[in-house]
């Protein structure tokens, strides 16, 4: 039920009186005075006639006592309200009756005399209650008085305007328990290591950071309506925290005689030690982070520990640095990662502050990476990564560098590795046929280095493309006449995988799941079937002949081998074969592949042409079947012209083909080349009968055995007798007798037996000879290259690039009319490049030819060379 005074409140005029002759006292008890009111102020608040007839007969006296009792007031002033007058809500009109006057409400038994003592004593018992209450926080022990109270003591002591005195009482009160009562047992604390001066500065703090909670709850209304409206006060929370930070970090004394504080931040750098050392019988992690907390709520962590952990971790870095400093570049690799690393993840877990794990990260990168880049750059570390595959250590490294923006420093060794391992592979003649799997292998390594270590720098690419065509092209690592050896070797790797399909490529090169993703990604087939995988092998070898400044080796002995498989028929795929054509097509232009793919045309021809011929011919024999492929002497390669008696029956078919040819084409003329025809020849064993796929040398020296018995030792042959029916060099008939009688396949059985065939041997059939299959091919002698061979090609190359040199000399003569002599040679090279690397001293010894057929002139008044038309 509400108070008395609440009616009289309601009352503005009378309220305004009551506050001019009494101030304000605890509870908001208003002592008011007899005095007269309109009728229709109070009436608003009579809400029923029930409600008003009830209050009317309680009586004046007995709604006085109700009230002062239930306000808690008991043997207070009384009050009672006089309500005579009023009429009952049912015979109200309206709530607002001018005609029924003014009525009085009148307060009685009022007493004024104890009030200003009644004030002055809860003052006094407020300030006691708020005393009593430090002393027992400040002991750890309950308040004697609820908590309510002594905060809305704290509340009516700031409405008396002593706010001021309050916070000054407070502040006092908490210097002195901080100053007197807590450091001196802070110091009896302390003990003798950093850490115990850190662990005793947190715990005391942790139980001040409780008190001086509990002291703000109890003061809050002293924190909200004093202090915040005063900028040069500080907040209760703020003030705790000055006063603990005075006293604790600034007041205290160790006992060897060093302020607390910096002891403690000692400690804190030692544990920090500790950790980095891996003592971890003497780290605490807790203890680390909560004082970092601490610091930072004191707002003493920038001036006082982080200069002092920079400075410590200068020093740890350099003595880290130096005792790693001979080891391997693997191993310092590591151990720098693994600092690095560790002081990142020290920094996160323990709230170090972003400044210090950025100045932390800068100073180990300048003293570990950038002051010891010797050893990360060091040429003979990053070979001993790279021969090892250590693709962790060279992204750490790579890792390392870029982030203090020096990788690019790392692109020297890069560089000189990849030109010292390429130049010992082309110069290695022992391994000259490993020539081209060996480099595709090393540039595999580096392509997958680049792409999982070096996060796909093209820097790096860039680079591996300048090394890889340096040693490639270096004149000291030609071999025969001058020119390159990789060419060579790089169209005969073509041949092997041409020849051979998917079966000749090696495991090493074998595309993976990357490779396949990455084929995908550019473009390219990217299922695992047989055509996309020997397509992809082929494009990386093509990736080597693409560094190959002169490419005229390459083509040369690539014309000469892809004659060998179109005229054995000894392709794995056509369409392999004309990819490849395409692709050399883009990388060189029309005028490369012009001569290439006119032996496809040929092919083409010969097909339609013999199509024709037996059209027209009558099969005379069915033992022969006779198949003739015309080829233009210009675009295939020159072969020697071998001597050999051919068997009457295949000499009688050859002149009637030729008739055929030269009447059917007017003004031309064939020559027959007997060593690149292949015969099948049926043959019956005792095991049964075998269809033989042989080189026409061999089909010619097998059917000499069709007169003699088999397995008869008298019925042999001699190589004499064999190479008189023959007619072969001995070049030629050895190879082809090797062949028969020594290779995987015995046809024949050579007396006496060995590897090597020699003038005296005798030859016979081997009538035990078997093999599960039915067809067998013996006529790979073909398909290998003699050293002569070899040889003559290289050379024939060298002619070539002569003449080419003369022809770009006349053309660059022809178009400038005169020239001095070092304009001339720069301008031949750069036109000859492409085709091969020449020389100046050949490039002069061509000019001198030219001056003797007068093609040029040497003006000797000013030294310049002149065309002559």
């Amino acid at each position: 039920m509400p108070s008395p005074e609440r009616f009289v409140e309601n009352n503005s005029s009378a309220t305004q009186q009551s506050k001019r002759k009494y101030p304000d006292q605890p509870h908001s008890r208003v002592p008011t005075s007899d005095y007269q009111t309109d009728r229709t102020s109070l009436q608003p608040t009579l809400h029923s006639p029930k409600r008003l007839k009830t209050s009317h007969t309680a009586g004046n006296q007995g709604l006085s006592a109700n009230m002062s009792k239930s306000a808690g007031l008991g043997s207070g002033p009384q009050k009672v309200i006089d309500l005579t007058g009023f009429k009952p809500q049912q015979q109200m009109l309206s709530n607002f009756q001018p005609n029924i006057g003014a009525r009085k409400l009148v307060v009685k038994n009022l007493k004024t005399a104890s009030r200003t003592k009644d004030t002055e004593a809860y003052l006094a018992r407020t300030w006691n209650e708020l005393d009593g209450a430090f002393t027992s926080v400040f002991n750890g022990r309950s308040t004697d008085v609820a908590l309510e109270i002594l905060y809305r003591g704290v509340e009516y002591i700031c409405r008396r305007n002593k706010a001021d005195v309050l916070f000054e009482h407070f502040k006092a009160r908490c210097k002195t328990y901080l100053e007197k009562e807590m450091l001196p047992q802070l110091e009896s604390e302390i003990g003798t290591s950093n850490v115990d001066a850190l662990r005793a500065v947190h715990k005391f703090w942790i139980r001040w950071n409780e008190q001086s909670t509990l002291l703000r709850a109890i003061f809050s209304y002293l924190d909200r309506s004093y202090l915040l409206n005063y900028k040069d006060l500080p907040q209760l929370q703020d003030l705790s925290i000055q006063q603990f930070r005075h006293a604790a970090f600034t007041k205290a004394k160790a006992k060897d005689g060093r302020r607390l504080g910096e002891k403690a931040i000692a400690g804190m750098c030692d544990l920090v030690k500790s950790d980095r050392e891996r003592q971890n019988e003497l780290f605490d992690g807790e203890l680390l982070k909560d004082s970092i907390l601490m610091l930072h709520i004191f707002g003493i962590y920038a001036k006082s520990f982080e200069p002092e952990i920079l400075t410590r971790s200068h020093a740890y870095f350099e003595e880290f640095a130096e005792e790693r400093a001979t080891s391997s570049m693997k191993d310092y690799i590591s151990s720098c990662d693994n600092l690095l690393n560790r002081e990142a993840n020290r920094c996160d877990m323990y709230n170090f502050d972003s400044t210090t794990k950025r100045s932390l990260h800068d100073s180990a990168h300048y003293i570990l990476i950038e002051s010891r880049s010797k050893i990360l750059l060091d040429k003979k570390g990053l070979a001993e990564l790279i021969e090892n595959n250590s693709l962790s250590s060279l992204k750490m490294l790579y890792n390392r560098l870029s982030l203090s923006k020096i990788q690019s420093r790392l692109i020297e060794p890069f560089e000189a590795y990849i030109k010292e391992v390429g130049s010992a592979i082309v110069v290695d003649l022992e391994k000259v046929d490993q020539m081209v799997i060996r480099l595709l292998e090393l540039k595999r390594n580096l392509d997958v280095i680049i792409r999982d270590a070096f996060e796909k720098d093209e820097t790096f690419t860039f680079a591996l493309r300048e090394a890889f065509g340096n040693f490639i092209n270096d004149r000291k690592n030609t071999a025969v006449s001058g020119t390159s050896k990789t060419g060579e070797m790089i169209a005969k790797y073509m041949d092997q995988l041409l020849r051979g399909g998917l079966k000749a490529v090696p495991r090493s090169l074998t595309s993976d799941a990357k490779d396949r993703d990455e084929a995908e990604k550019q473009g390219l087939a990217s299922t695992g079937d047989e055509d996309a995988e020997l397509d992809r092998q082929l494009e990386q070898a093509l990736e080597l002949f693409r560094f190959i400044e002169g490419k005229d080796v390459f083509e040369a002995f690539y014309k000469k081998d892809l004659a060998r498989r179109l005229l054995m028929s000894r392709s794995a795929s056509q369409d392999a074969e004309r990819n490849m054509l395409a692709k050399l097509k883009i990388e060189c232009g029309s005028s490369f592949t012009h001569n290439l793919e006119q032996m496809f045309k040929d092919q083409e021809i010969a097909r339609d042409e013999m199509a024709a011929y037996k059209e027209t011919e009558i099969r005379s024999s069915r033992s022969v079947d006779l198949q003739v492929t015309v080829l233009s002497a210009a675009s295939w390669p020159s072969y020697p012209d071998i001597e050999v008696n051919l068997p009457k029956e295949v000499i009688k078919h050859i002149e009637k083909y030729d008739r055929h040819y030269v009447n059917k084409h007017s003004g031309r003329r064939l020559i027959w080349k007997p060593a690149l025809a292949h015969s099948v020849l049926k043959a019956n064993f005792k095991k049964g009968s075998k269809e033989l796929l042989v080189s026409a040398f061999q089909a010619i020296v097998l059917l000499l055995f069709n007169g003699l018995e088999t397995g008869d030792e008298d019925q042999n042959l001699s190589y004499t007798d064999i190479q008189s029916a023959t007619n072969l060099i001995d070049v030629e008939l050895k190879r082809t007798l090797q062949s028969l009688a020594c290779g995987k396949f015995r046809i024949l059985t050579k007396h006496p037996k060995g590897r090597d065939v020699n003038s005296t041997d005798t030859f016979t059939v081997n009538a035990s000879f078997g093999d599960p299959k039915y067809r067998i091919k013996i006529n790979q002698i073909q398909l290998k290259e003699t050293p002569e061979e070899n040889k003559d090609t290289h050379e024939r190359v060298q002619k070539d690039r002569q003449y080419e040199t003369q022809a770009a000399i006349v053309r660059i003569m022809k178009s400038r009319k005169s020239l001095a002599h070092p304009q001339l040679v720069a301008e031949v090279i750069e036109q000859t490049k492409k085709r091969g690397a020449v020389e100046v001293t050949e490039i002069k010894e061509q000019i001198d030819k030219l001056l003797d057929k007068d093609y040029l002139e040497r003006d000797d008044e000013t030294n310049m060379y002149v065309y002559v038309a």
